[in-house]
């Protein structure tokens, strides 16, 4: 639903868009008109949608309504074209998004919460508190914000800004569908990568739809102890629970898990800590992508890439399949949560 009470029709999917045309008295290849002036067109009135009567696009207007995204605020990196951008959402709230230049494409780093409750102790999207959900088409907005603005392509997404996705599962699922959707954009979810956390059942669930796109799970530790004391969610979902879920994953769908590794300095970079996780991986098709925590001013954790390629010569050694990730925007301080934090203080 819309602020106004309206129904969000950017959020509903071409069989539920045919269903409420249909219940208007309207044919319902009208449907398929109204989804590509919203998907392919991605127009922002209904009275744009000219190849509809004037009564009916007055209809639609009473009943739906084409929700919005403001660009409070943009900055670009002068290094590597990243693009971040802060957006307002039509009840005030605050969500950021990343655009980054890569060989192959562009990729559009999205939030899908306005906060996190994960309580994660090393994310700045954690200390800004947590809101609510975003739905399907706010999610959605965000890719055509970005390429509206920029002039670019988007040809990945990687759900991994603010928020947890499969804490909003549902609204999540439904992005999914209409970013793949083959009226719309049609973009593979091949070229799409969800982060998680790890809720256990989520994957599971997800598991089940088979979509096709890449799981990257938030490990970050080896073993038990050491997880819980910087990922509360450990302490529902433990390693053992998470591990036996990626493989059934992995089983299920046929698709390598990357395996996510913020580096700490003197919490999670020893050799130890590299056996332990080597172990923990042993017979596991998947990545280790290992990630320089960025700085924080509430937290005393810091790492750099010196450390990091440290840390990944002795994966390596151990015949782990690990990189480290590149640093990009890092002029205008690209990792999500921090550009909503500083405005909304």
């Amino acid at each position: 639903m819309c602020d106004n009470g309206k129904i969000d029709i950017l959020s509903m999917l071409p069989d539920e868009l045919e269903n409420a045309v249909a219940e208007l008295g309207e044919k319902k290849f009208r449907a398929k008109q109204i989804f590509e002036w919203l998907h392919v067109k991605k127009v922002s009135d209904f009275d744009q949608m000219t190849n509809l009567s004037v009564q009916f696009r007055s209809v639609l207007n009473q009943k739906f309504c084409i929700k919005s995204l403001f660009i409070c605020k943009r900055l670009e990196s002068n290094s590597d074209n990243t693009v971040k951008y802060l957006y307002e959402l039509e009840d005030g709230n605050h969500i950021e998004s990343v655009l980054m230049e890569y060989s192959y494409g562009n990729t559009l780093c999205v939030s899908t919460q306005v906060g996190c409750k994960m309580g994660c102790r090393f994310c700045a999207s954690t200390i800004a508190g947590f809101k609510r959900n975003l739905s399907a088409s706010e999610i959605l907005l965000q890719v055509y914000t970005a390429e509206r603005d920029s002039g670019r392509k988007i040809s990945g997404v990687v759900l991994m800004g603010i928020g947890e996705p499969l804490d909003n599962y549902d609204n999540v699922v439904d992005f999914l569908r209409l970013l793949s959707c083959p009226e719309g954009i049609n973009m593979s979810l091949r070229h799409v990568s969800l982060s998680t956390c790890g809720i256990v059942p989520r994957i599971y669930d997800l598991a089940g739809l088979n979509l096709g796109l890449t799981l990257s799970v938030s490990l970050h530790a080896s073993d038990n102890k050491e997880r819980s004391e910087i990922m509360p969610v450990n302490d529902r979902y433990d390693i053992d629970m998470l591990m036996k879920a990626c493989r059934d994953y992995f089983k299920t769908t046929g698709r390598r898990i990357s395996f996510e590794y913020a580096l700490i300095d003197g919490h999670n970079d020893s050799m130890d800590d590299a056996r332990r996780l080597a172990k923990l991986l042993d017979n596991f098709v998947c990545h280790v992508n290992i990630i320089p925590v960025n700085k924080i001013k509430e937290r005393n954790y810091s790492s750099d890439r010196k450390s990091a390629q440290r840390f990944r010569k002795y994966l390596e050694e151990l015949g782990v399949n690990a990189t480290v990730r590149r640093t990009l925007g890092a002029d205008i301080d690209a990792a999500c949560g921090q550009l909503r934090r500083e405005y909304e203080i």
